[in-house]
């Protein structure tokens, strides 16, 4: 009796450990759960303007997983936005294509748009939420026919260790910003911040002087008008980001002459700021995207390598802001063959893990909240959301951004005077 007992009660343990082992298990699986037939057998083609696309062909992999006959395809199309809509109404016309927010509402474009799947659809299950509400296009009827998979900012890229070297901390406003590039200049650093400045296309000059227009239409729609309709009355609002840029210059903060020997504002920069003596390097997240893979393209930073980051620029008493603009955005082409699956796969793409994680792999700024998943971009995750400014979302339109950066690009320059360009707004030609 003794021995069965013993039996029954092992039997209990085990029966019980089991059931908790299994609740545990049920508790914590999270994630994607296939709605369609795993052995579906077909082919999803997603086009866009990336001479290649590894992040999200890693997704196709993950996707594989569960959907082992499906076939993925990335291709690139030449003349991407000329030849987008021709594809579209093609034979072979792909199931997902890179789209922007200012195709809605241009002409042009119409033809693009009316391939575009409302993806607010609740039928198909898209959990959009994940994504931060600054990034999300919606019409207005709350359609959202964009969903971005990547985003972008404006910012500086921080060496680190060479603030921890020379005793310094990262600045936080506009007069530590000052005061520390005093301090690195006193240190023999001739020029504590740089950037790409031989063109006005990717100028620093713009990089700093965005936000700070940006800011100042959000807070004054009829500014905005007056700017987007390219009214010259709008270029008072430019003032205080132009001066922005003349201070920085004339403070000795930038040295012009050195920024003009990088001969372009995507890999020189990099490689520039790599050699490790650039406390502060201005530049936009699509440049820190490339980081990664030019670690070890530079020699002075596989020998030295530190510790960086993207932080925005810090130009008023409050600190910088954090420009929330969408780089890449998905539509689906809701003509395409086997459209079940390819709505399955955005299910399955448009999730914090695999934005996450595409965003990790490409380097670029993630859409979802969790900007601490890369510590590249952790400093945005810091700005307050009063200081967070979506343009799209706003309504700022390309031919303004065009002439703010035409006029930064000149001021900065010593070309044209702030008063000068104040009053040539609106005949700035890119």
């Amino acid at each position: 009796m003794k021995k069965l007992l013993c039996v029954v009660l092992i039997l209990c343990v085990v029966v019980s450990l089991a059931a908790c082992g299994g609740k545990k298990q049920e508790e914590t699986a999270t994630g994607f759960k296939p709605a369609l037939d795993t052995d579906t057998n077909c082919s999803i083609t997603v086009a866009g303007s990336y001479d290649n696309f590894e992040a999200l062909e890693a997704e196709f992999d993950r996707f594989n997983e569960m959907y082992p006959n499906v076939q993925f395809s990335y291709v690139k199309l030449d003349d991407y936005n000329n030849t987008l809509g021709t594809v579209l109404d093609g034979n072979d016309a792909p199931n997902i294509f890179f789209s922007y927010t200012w195709m809605i509402g241009n002409e042009k474009y119409a033809p693009v748009v009316a391939h575009m799947e409302d993806l607010s659809d609740s039928s198909l299950g898209l959990d959009l939420s994940c994504i931060r509400p600054g990034l999300i296009n919606r019409d207005a009827e709350g359609h959202v026919f964009l969903a971005p998979v990547f985003s972008r900012t404006y910012g500086m890229l921080v060496n680190n260790d060479l603030f921890k070297k020379e005793g310094l901390s990262v600045p936080g406003t506009l007069k530590e910003l000052l005061s520390v590039c005093e301090a690195f200049r006193d240190k023999g650093y001739n020029s504590p911040m740089m950037g790409y400045s031989l063109k006005s296309s990717g100028c620093f000059m713009n990089t700093v002087a965005y936000p700070l227009f940006a800011a100042t239409l959000a807070k004054n729609p009829d500014a905005l008008k007056l700017a987007n309709d390219l009214d010259p009355a709008a270029g008072e609002y430019m003032r205080s980001a132009l001066e922005a840029v003349e201070q920085l210059i004339q403070s000795g903060c930038i040295d012009l002459d050195e920024c003009d020997k990088i001969e372009d504002n995507y890999t020189q920069v990099i490689l520039r700021f790599f050699e490790g003596d650039v406390p502060m390097m201005i530049c936009t997240g699509d440049t820190v995207s490339g980081t990664r893979k030019r670690e070890s393209q530079s020699e002075a930073f596989t020998k030295a390598p530190f510790s960086y980051a993207l932080a925005p620029i810090p130009l008023t008493d409050d600190g910088g802001y954090f420009i929330d603009s969408p780089s890449i955005e998905f539509s689906v082409n809701n003509t395409c063959n086997d459209l079940a699956m390819t709505n399955e796969f955005m299910r399955f793409l448009i999730t914090n893990k695999e934005l996450n994680e595409m965003a990790s792999v490409k380097r670029l700024v993630t859409p979802t909240s969790d900007l601490s998943f890369d510590s590249v971009y952790a400093p945005f995750g810091q700005v307050p959301a009063d200081r967070t400014i979506s343009p799209e979302v706003l309504g700022i339109k390309d031919q303004l951004a065009t002439q703010l950066r035409v006029a930064a690009f000149q001021v900065g320059k010593g070309e044209i005077t702030i008063d000068e360009a104040v009053a040539k707004y609106g005949s700035f030609e890119s």
